[in-house]
């Protein structure tokens, strides 16, 4: 019992290198045909929703009054060029052909771009502090994006019924929320029922942003001179400041990019670059281009330029397609706001949170119910606050911008310690990512006092509650260590062998080489041990997903005692009883019938005597830790076979 598992359940298991689970690549095979057709329009949806709903506000906001521009040709033009190539570098340069590829075998978003550049220890201090306090920051600047999106782009399309009466008008806000709570009452029957709808859906909204785009830009086909970079240096030369922060509101056209990546894992690298190339980025450059037509033509118009572009037959029509497009990118969003939470709590950051499966088949599609209504209340309050769409948009931007540069800056590392990059090769490239990525940032830095600090300091709450929970797991292993547990053990055993009774008892054990707490106290007040026991320790490795012959690795008996190590990646699903009903263990049967499950439940008592954290955080970990999910829960164990003992830990 005191040797560390060194025998793998699985042959293949002796050739396991650490740093290759770790750090290796696992694509799926490259889609072909008709397949990668049907792929490349589910990724419409998901992946592009948030993206393809930018249209409603961005050049809106790029000539909102507070900037002070004037609508002129050359005006209209260069925010055009610099729309263009905003899209050009930020998504299809940045994104889609360089950060894509720094994925984790086969998954995306920053947390697991962060487990790529370093190792993410479940208890204790990681390689890369820096790096990986630096991804978990983005990760929580995300969340507040999470919230805004939905806000923004539902309200944004019900703005759009304002252009043919005035009548509605008192129901903007009423009819947003209605549609926000709609949205998130379905969120627990899951995306499988309507996923297929998604992608034709997009895919007709695409459509129309291309053909409402190439209709205006008929009417001034001069609008296609923005492609020449010149028009938006001119921009800047000739409206200063000024034009420099007008990239705040530019930068929405690409707000969707780190969504982007964090959906990867869905479909795969070629789906999302073929949706990209083949439809949404010919829709979007039509749509602005056509919206810069008109606003030549009809300068007013820039109040509502999205839907002045269609006829007036076709204003109701395209304000329900609107509000389904974004409906459909704020479930992109959400969804993300689960997997961004089941990622941070397999990698330590969150507590042990209840997640549903929606799909037998697909196993990103989940549910956290709390996660769910804290964002739902988030958005409604958010509504209520800011009334329309521009204030939204004046709060909008600061997160996914700091996100990014973040992003890029993970990523010099990736490419210098996993690609191999030369320092002058990864540092040119990331030079020029953080050139544009800085600018962008400067820009939306001037909306802070204006509702920019909103997502900033949701940002700053989340990012202090993952490092208190991460930090106070590591007190609270240190306070409990199993060193002393385990000497006490082997000396009950050796001097005074307690009654053995039939049946099999799984220990949850905290490390592979210690007694669980849970094993001593059933000695203690039992007297009695089963005859078959098995101490489990389930561990994390830094992969969305561990391969079978991988999963296990068995340690050396002792004093009538098996270990076993159960390890599942960061995007996996911890069901013990699942893993354990797969695993072969010589001489221990494994009969669901027989076993009975012993878990301990920690109780953490903050106090000033000990060294630690502050006692504000220690009383905030502990909260924390009283309304996490109980274990037994988090690893799916049966209710009727599971006993949990309690202890208490000062930290």
């Amino acid at each position: 019992m005191a040797h560390e598992a060194k025998q793998p359940l699985d042959q293949a298991a002796n050739q396991h290198d650490d740093h290759n689970h770790e750090h290796g690549s696992h694509h799926r095979p490259a889609p072909t045909g008709r397949y990668l057709a049907l792929l490349s329009l589910s990724a419409l949806g998901i992946v592009y929703g948030d993206i393809g709903t930018s249209p409603l506000y961005a050049m809106r906001e790029s000539f909102h009054a507070s900037h002070g521009l004037a609508l002129t040709p050359a005006n209209i033009l260069g925010v055009v060029s610099l729309i263009f190539w905003a899209l050009v570098t930020v998504v299809t340069i940045k994104y889609l052909i360089f950060i894509v590829k720094a994925d984790n075998r086969g998954e995306g978003g920053i947390l697991a771009l962060t487990a790529l550049a370093t190792p993410i220890k479940q208890i204790g201090t990681s390689g890369k502090k820096w790096v990986v306090l630096l991804g978990v920051f983005g990760a929580a600047l995300l969340y507040g994006d999470g919230i805004i999106t939905p806000a923004i782009s539902v309200l944004s399309s019900i703005e759009g019924l304002n252009v043919a009466t005035d009548f509605f008008e008192p129901y903007i806000i009423p009819l947003t929320i209605l549609i926000l709570i709609g949205l998130f009452l379905i969120q627990r029957f899951g995306t499988a029922l309507v996923g297929k709808l998604f992608g034709p859906i997009t895919l007709l909204w695409f459509t129309v942003l291309a053909v409402l785009g190439v209709v205006n830009i008929i009417h001034e086909p001069g609008v296609i001179r923005a492609i020449n970079p010149l028009y938006g240096w001119e921009f800047f030369q000739n409206n200063g400041w000024k034009g420099f922060l007008v990239l705040g509101s530019v930068f929405l056209v690409v707000t969707g990019g780190e969504a982007l990546y964090a959906d990867m894992g869905h479909f795969g690298r070629r789906p999302i670059r073929v949706a990209w190339y083949v439809v949404v980025l010919p829709a979007l450059l039509l749509n602005y281009m056509g919206q810069a037509a008109l606003l030549i033509r009809e300068p007013e118009a820039v109040e509502h330029s999205f839907f002045r572009m269609a006829p007036s037959w076709a204003l109701y029509p395209l304000v329900i397609l609107a509000t389904l497009a974004t409906v459909i990118a704020s479930q992109a969003l959400i969804s993300g706001a689960f997997s961004i939470t089941m990622q941070a709590s397999q990698l330590g950051f969150l507590p042990r949170t209840r997640t549903l499966h929606t799909s037998r088949t697909e196993y990103g599609q989940i549910y956290i119910p709390v996660v769910n209504w804290l964002l739902m209340v988030a958005c409604i309050l958010v509504v209520i606050a800011f009334q329309t769409s521009s204030n939204l948009a004046a709060a909008y931007g600061i997160a996914v911008t700091s996100t990014m540069a973040i992003t890029s800056i993970i990523f010099y590392v990736v490419a210098r310690e996993h690609w191999g990059w030369s320092g002058l090769k990864a540092g040119s490239l990331t030079g020029f990512f953080l050139v544009i990525d800085m600018a962008f940032l400067i820009a939306n830095a001037v909306k802070i006092p204006h509702g920019g600090w909103f997502p900033l300091v949701v940002a700053v709450v989340l990012f202090t509650i993952m490092t208190t929970w991460k930090r106070g797991q590591h007190l609270v292993a240190a306070r409990a260590s199993s060193d002393q547990l385990l000497s006490e053990l082997t000396n009950r055993i050796t001097h005074d062998p307690p009654v053995r009774v039939p049946g099999t008892a799984i220990f949850l054990s905290a490390r592979r080489d210690g007694a669980p707490e849970a094993l001593l106290a059933n000695m203690r007040h039992n007297g009695v041990l089963h005859q078959h026991i098995l101490l489990v320790t389930v561990e994390y490795r830094q992969v969305p997903h561990v391969e079978e012959h991988e999963r296990f690795l068995l340690g050396e008996a002792s004093h009538g005692f098996q270990t076993l190590t159960i390890f599942f990646g960061f995007m996996e699903d911890p069901d013990v009883p699942n893993a354990l009903a797969k695993a072969v263990i010589p001489g221990l049967p494994f009969d669901p019938e027989q076993t009975t499950y012993f878990v301990n439940r920690t109780k953490v008592i903050a106090t000033k005597q000990l060294p630690g954290m502050a006692l504000w955080r220690e009383r905030l970990y502990a909260v924390m830790l009283q309304n996490s999910t109980s274990a037994a829960d988090f690893f799916s164990l049966p209710p009727t076979a599971t006993i949990e003992i309690g202890t208490r830990v000062e930290v």
